[in-house]
């Protein structure tokens, strides 16, 4: 988990002086994982930190903290005596106050370290983290540490092309855009196609020529192709075996691939080329709903699973 500033700015540009809430460490059975935060301003949230009470008392204090102009503090809870959950661990969350001076002060380019007590130096272990992280390029994980708190800021860093604005096209991106990991590039070609709504971490690429454009795409890209047009989807694959690619997936049918299959390989493809391309994508057990389709995409993208990452669904 990463400290997602640009979410951080966006929420402070919509609702002024906004909380963080995240999670420092946590021990035993805990709802959420170190690096979890939500954001917490005087009539709504955003994100989550797990756990029923836990949020709900952590967002109390956020709100305290920002109605009294309070200081930033780090709170640990035992979940089971202070809150009465049935988790058997402890969390330590760090709350802090934004506006937007502080927010534009943050470096994106370094991992975030600050001091809420302690030596006044930060701890060895700590420093040892950062000099990995500005020597080596090695993420830091978040950590407590004598009341100094370092997490590495998220950057997006996993191309995800998606290839068509349509049903299947507004639900793959509404499930997969508020990932901060990802760097999607949505593509059609009109700009009428697209929502009027786009998501602020969503690139918008209209062009009339879908295929001319795809060598500009990174070489490790995944690709969901999903256009209105069975000419324009192959067109696409043909494209992308011809420049490179992590993995491409095809809205479609069974009976769609074996089409693909022989026109691709008509064109020059060689067979374990062609066959890295997935159709149909999602999940078949799912439905043929666009958001049962792409809840089954973005599972399988999320989980990390070997490319290529879409399972191929059942013959028809």
């Amino acid at each position: 988990m990463s400290f997602d500033l640009e979410t951080l700015k966006a929420a402070v540009a919509a609702h002024g002086r906004v909380a963080r809430v995240v999670v420092a460490s946590a021990q035993g059975s805990a709802p959420r994982e170190a690096g979890a935060s939500m954001l917490v301003w005087d009539t709504g949230q955003s994100g989550t930190i797990g756990g029923g009470a836990l949020e709900y008392d952590a967002a109390r204090l956020a709100r305290e903290t920002l109605a009294n102009a309070g200081r930033d503090h780090v709170h640990r809870y035992p979940l089971g005596p202070a809150l009465g959950q049935c988790c058997g661990g402890a969390v330590t969350l760090v709350t802090e106050t934004y506006d937007a001076a502080r927010a534009n002060a943050i470096d994106p380019r370094a991992p975030f370290l600050r001091r809420f007590g302690g030596p006044e130096t930060a701890p060895l272990p700590l420093q040892r983290a950062l000099r990995l992280a500005r020597g080596e390029g090695v993420a830091p994980r978040p950590q407590l540490t004598q009341n100094w708190f370092l997490e590495p800021l998220v950057t997006p860093t996993r191309p995800v092309w998606i290839w068509g604005a349509g049903h299947v096209g507004r639900a793959l991106v509404h499930v997969l855009a508020p990932v901060p990991e990802l760097a999607i590039t949505w593509l059609d070609t009109s700009r009428d196609r697209f929502p009027d709504r786009i998501p602020e971490n969503v690139t918008v690429l209209p062009t009339e020529a879908l295929a001319t454009v795809l060598h500009r795409a990174p070489k490790d890209a995944d690709h969901l192709i999903l256009t209105y047009s069975h000419a324009l989807d192959l067109d696409l694959c043909h494209a992308a075996l011809t420049h490179g690619f992590a993995s491409v997936g095809v809205i479609g049918s069974a009976t769609k691939r074996v089409r693909f299959r022989n026109r691709l390989t008509a064109l020059g493809h060689a067979p374990e080329q062609i066959d890295r391309i997935i159709c149909p994508i999602g999940n078949t057990a799912l439905g043929k709903h666009p958001h049962a389709i792409a809840l089954g995409v973005a599972t399988a993208l999320l989980a990390g699973q070997a490319r290529p990452i879409l399972a191929k669904g059942r013959e028809a």
